[in-house]
């Protein structure tokens, strides 16, 4: 999903951190240090300027987390149903009712409007919560028969055990509820671990979370956060603790993820990347069109694997889309936290605005930028919104993932042509069709090959569909009772009768 970021160096004793705010590990109910005392510095990408340090954890801290979920499963997995709903409601009430201290912490991690992050993601995020609470009371297997004379079989669906999770930097607090959600829901213990980039939100969740464990008496080794860079999550990952891994991440971490997983043949989730095309037809209102693909394309800086940035448009209306998009984007503004009027602040980290800015100095000669193309300010990440045309479908910013706000226009001149370019990708995840002709729609909606078909809009997700892709863009499932299940195992049972 999002590309790997550059991880922060280790803190050095040089550096005076008195006035940073310290982020700690969450494991079985306590809040603590990494045991070598190592940690990372945290930025705040608005500024580019630390503001925090958080544990840079390692071989210890995960033997203590993992120790901790292990002890903790026998007890979750044997509690009943309407016990995992009533946690999962108590976390859904407790989300909203301390939702400015999310939002702050959010905001600090990836410098987000304030006022788009709580009405786009708190809001959600609840409702989430509160999907896979009920869920919970419907984990059940298929009802007994006789399959073999004088047997009755019976199928329990049960917990997989001790989940390893990994979270990524472009929806820090959403993308935890993705992991811990259904993996709690189904009877599951959970070891989290944030982006190194973005830990301070899920610190924040694992206070929320440890609070009710108390409260209702439970082992608070159901859910911990472990902070650290990219080894720890390999560490995680190899643990012989966990017996399964799902990732939310770049493509080359989710390889690794798999590869280091194979070697106890772990179950895998990975949820890894997109290039979403979205196809336009010469029937399609085209103001309605750019008004859409712009917000869906722009939305969170860009940093979204369905966003919508690789456009492609019917040859009959491709110039005056591209003017009418190149408009739109001129009209985006991106700023500060707290800035009247924007649909977006600053890319994640350094390494982003390096690589989404590499793109766009490496264009091809053929490539012409329609708007933006440059960084915003000398302070912090910010980008400016930008619109590239005249590309080829081998090109290097058509192939590969940006991450930023970066909208790429191509032209078709017919039905197949269209169908070719959106499937000539490695990724797929999500797509969109605009048109008014319904038997095209659904023609396109078959032949698409991503995960997500939407048709005359792009972007929106309810808590009830399956979110995942296909090739590189991973598989399994999240949200819905698809997402419910990847947390689960099948056990057939059959006595003689």
């Amino acid at each position: 999903m999002a590309p790997d970021s550059a991880t922060p160096q280790a803190q050095t004793e040089e550096r005076p951190v008195s006035d940073l705010r310290t982020l700690r590990n969450y494991i079985n109910g306590e809040f603590v240090d990494a045991a070598d005392g190592r940690t990372l510095e945290i930025v705040d990408p608005t500024t580019g300027e630390a503001y925090a340090t958080s544990p840079l954890s390692g071989p210890a801290d995960v033997d203590a987390a993992m120790a901790a979920a292990a002890t903790a499963f026998p007890v979750w997995r044997d509690s009943t149903p309407s016990t995992r709903q009533k946690l999962l409601l108590k976390i859904a009430d407790a989300v909203e009712a301390r939702a400015d201290e999310l939002v702050d912490a959010e905001c600090r991690n990836t410098g987000k409007p304030r006022g788009l992050t709580r009405s786009e993601e708190i809001g959600p995020m609840a409702d989430q919560i509160r999907f896979f609470a009920g869920a919970a009371r419907l984990l059940e297997g298929k009802a007994a028969g006789e399959y073999m004379d004088g047997m009755t079989s019976i199928v329990r669906r049960e917990p997989v055990g001790v989940c390893a999770q990994v979270a990524p930097w472009n929806y820090p607090m959403m993308m935890a509820v993705w992991k811990f959600a259904p993996a709690i829901a189904a009877g599951n213990a959970v070891v989290l671990k944030p982006s190194d980039t973005t830990p301070a939100s899920t610190v924040l969740l694992a206070e929320i979370i440890g609070g009710i464990l108390r409260d209702m008496e439970l082992p608070a080794g159901i859910f911990n956060v472990i902070c650290g860079d990219r080894e720890t999550g390999r560490l995680m990952v190899e643990h012989r603790t966990p017996a399964m891994a799902s990732i939310t991440g770049s493509v080359r971490a989710g390889m690794q993820v798999a590869e280091s997983a194979s070697k106890d043949v772990k179950r895998v989730h990975l949820e890894l990347g997109g290039k979403a095309p979205v196809v336009v037809f010469e029937d399609a209102d085209i103001a309605e069109a750019v008004e859409g693909i712009s917000v869906a394309g722009y939305f969170n800086a860009g940093q979204d694997c369905t966003a919508a940035t690789r456009v492609l448009v019917h040859e009959s209306i491709h110039d005056a889309f591209v003017q009418a998009l190149a408009k739109a984007a001129a009209e985006t503004r991106t700023g500060g936290v707290d800035d009247e009027d924007v649909l977006y602040g600053p890319l994640n980290n350094a390494n982003q605005l390096k690589q989404v800015s590499g793109f766009i100095e490496r264009l091809p000669a053929h490539a012409k930028v329609e708007a933006g193309g440059h960084r915003v300010g000398e302070v912090g990440y910010f980008y400016a919104p930008t619109v590239v045309s005249g590309l080829n479908q081998d090109d290097e910013i058509i192939q590969n993932e940006v991450f930023g706000p970066v909208i790429t226009v191509q032209k078709f001149s017919d039905e197949d042509q269209a169908v070719d370019y959106a499937n000539g990708v490695e990724f797929a995840l999500a797509s969109s069709v605009w048109t008014k002709d319904h038997a095209r729609a659904m023609r396109m909606s078959r032949r698409l090959d991503f995960g997500c078909v939407w048709i005359n809009t792009h972007i929106p997700l309810v808590a009830e569909m399956p979110h995942g892709g296909f090739k590189k863009s991973g598989y399994g499932k999240d949200l819905s009772s698809y997402g419910f299940e990847d947390y689960t195992r099948v056990k057939h049972v059959m006595t003689a009768i």
